[in-house]
């Protein structure tokens, strides 16, 4: 099986450049804020920190069959500040990571305060979930959402994705499933 590569993602107001150690610095300025981390836990990593944790995910996962595709979102263009980060874990279905046909992509989404209430997130998540639906051997798209976080819960809206009811760690699964026809807690 192939992994799944990231590549340059366009919208209309933001570039999704796949993720490289030298964002490491310009990130930990735009992710230092600790109220990022209200439902996802933890505490803003510094620049050796993140450099280090681009460095592994630029590696991949140990498993053939998975593919970490991770990128930066640049607001306005080539030359603009980073924002934020989106990000997918592409792999087979399984009990941890339940699916349909195909790859399941699981995503997520962070912006950095400064750039908040400006649709940034709604807009790289949508153009994520694009991009996804063009690789045939994806299936089901996923996000995992602390039921008390209400701006992911519309940037998943926004994206197509639906609350299923599943639970895990704390949070619910949200689904934007191929399945004509077929709600994803009726699956």
């Amino acid at each position: 099986m192939t992994r799944v590569e990231a590549e340059v993602i366009g919208t209309e107001r933001l570039s999704l450049v796949p993720q490289r150690v030298e964002h490491a610095r310009e990130m930990a300025v735009v992710l230092s804020d600790p109220a990022l981390h209200t439902f996802i836990g933890g505490e803003p990593a510094s620049a050796e920190e993140l450099r280090a944790r681009c460095a592994r995910m630029a590696a991949g996962p140990a498993d053939p069959a998975g593919s970490w595709c991770n990128w930066v979102v640049r607001l306005g263009g080539d030359q603009g500040p980073l924002v934020g980060t989106v990000q997918a874990t592409i792999g087979p279905a399984g009990p941890d990571r339940p699916g349909g046909a195909g790859l399941v992509a699981d995503i997520a989404w962070v912006v950095g305060t400064t750039a908040q209430g400006r649709g940034i997130a709604t807009e790289a998540a949508r153009g994520l979930v694009g991009w996804l639906e063009q690789r045939p051997e994806v299936g089901d798209i996923a996000a995992y959402i602390h039921p008390g976080h209400l701006a992911s819960q519309a940037v998943a809206r926004a994206a197509g994705l639906e609350p299923t009811g599943e639970w895990h760690d704390g949070e619910v699964r949200w689904l934007r499933g191929r399945h004509e026809g077929l709600r994803p807690e009726a699956r």
